[in-house]
C-alpha cells in the first residue's frame, strides 16, 4: 500500500471529539501514516499540541486564522514563540488573509468598513511570518479572495520563510508565482469533484515535488464521500485522482509528496 500524509486536518474540531482514536486508526489502515492538525486560535493550537503529544503519528501547526483576526491579541508573537518550542510543533498557521466575508460583500457594507479588518489581518499575518523567520518554522497559509495581498506580504520574507498555500484553488499562473518564491501548494478532496476540473488542471501543471495532499477535514470530503464528514483516511481517494492527473503511479506520488512534506515540516 502506498503511504501518504494528511498535511492539513482539524482534529481539534468537535466533529472528532467522540472517536478520535478510531479516526486515526482508520487513517493508518488506509495508509495515511502522518497527520498534521492545524490550530485556528490559541486555544485550538494548544489542544493541537496536546493531541500531537498524545498520538505518535500526529503533529501540530499553531496559529490564528485570519477570519477571526479581530479577536486575536494585539501581539500574538509571544504566544507563538512559546508554542513553537514544543517538539511536535512543525509549522505556524493557519495564517494569511481572507476577504471573502468582509463588510463590503454584504448589503450596506463599504470598503471603509473593510479597512480595519484588513489591517488587523495583515498585522496578524506579519506576526506569524516574523516568528517563522525567527524559529525556522514555515507557514501554513490560508488565502481567500486575497491572493495578491497575501503574496505581497509573503514576498519580503522569502526565502527565510516558506509557505504552503493550503486548499489551493487558484490557476496555474498563481501556482507558478508561489513556487517562484520557494513556497508550495496543497490540494484537497475538491480535486475529485465533478466540477473540480480547474483544480485538476492546476495540479497537472504543478511539478511533482512542489505540492502536498490534505483533507482540511472535517470539510471537503472527496468523492464518493462528498457531503459527509471528512477525515484523514480520505487522503487515499484524493491521492488516487492525483496520481491519474499526474500520470504517475501511487508509489511515485507517495515518494514525492511525503518527501515534500517531510522537508517543509521537518518531520
Amino acid at each position: 500500500m502506498a503511504i501518504f500524509y494528511d498535511t492539513h486536518a482539524h482534529l481539534t474540531y468537535p466533529d472528532f471529539a467522540d472517536e478520535l482514536p478510531q479516526v486515526l486508526a482508520r487513517a493508518e489502515a488506509a495508509g495515511i501514516a502522518k497527520v498534521i492538525t492545524i490550530g485556528t486560535d490559541l486555544e485550538s493550537s494548544q489542544r493541537a499540541v496536546g493531541l500531537a503529544e498524545r498520538f505518535p503519528n500526529v503533529f501540530a501547526v499553531v496559529g490564528w486564522h485570519p477570519s477571526d483576526a479581530l479577536e486575536a491579541p494585539d501581539d500574538l508573537r509571544p504566544a507563538l514563540r512559546e508554542l513553537a518550542r514544543r517538539p511536535k510543533v512543525v509549522g505556524l498557521g493557519e495564517t494569511g488573509l481572507d476577504y471573502h466575508r468582509l463588510p463590503s460583500t454584504k448589503e450596506g457594507g463599504s470598503a471603509e468598513d473593510d479597512a480595519p479588518i484588513k489591517r488587523r489581518q495583515a498585522a496578524l499575518f506579519r506576526q506569524h511570518l516574523e516568528v517563522a523567520a525567527e524559529t525556522g518554522l514555515h507557514c501554513v497559509i490560508h488565502q481567500r479572495d486575497a491572493f495578491e495581498d497575501t503574496l505581497a506580504q509573503l514576498e519580503p520574507f522569502a526565502p527565510r520563510v516558506r509557505g504552503v498555500f493550503h486548499c489551493f484553488a487558484n490557476d496555474a499562473s498563481a501556482m507558478r508565482r508561489i513556487i517562484g518564491l520557494g513556497s508550495l501548494v496543497s490540494f484537497t478532496g475538491i480535486l475529485t469533484f465533478k466540477n473540480g476540473q480547474n483544480i485538476r488542471d492546476t495540479l497537472a501543471a504543478t511539478p511533482l515535488d512542489k505540492f502536498m495532499l490534505e483533507t482540511d477535514c472535517p470539510f471537503l470530503a472527496p468523492m464518493p464521500y462528498r457531503g459527509k464528514r471528512c477525515e484523514p483516511a480520505y487522503v487515499k481517494e484524493t491521492s488516487e485522482v492525483a496520481a491519474q492527473v499526474k500520470s504517475c503511479s501511487l508509489e511515485e506520488l507517495s515518494a514525492a509528496t511525503c518527501a515534500t512534506a517531510e522537508s517543509f515540516f521537518r518531520l
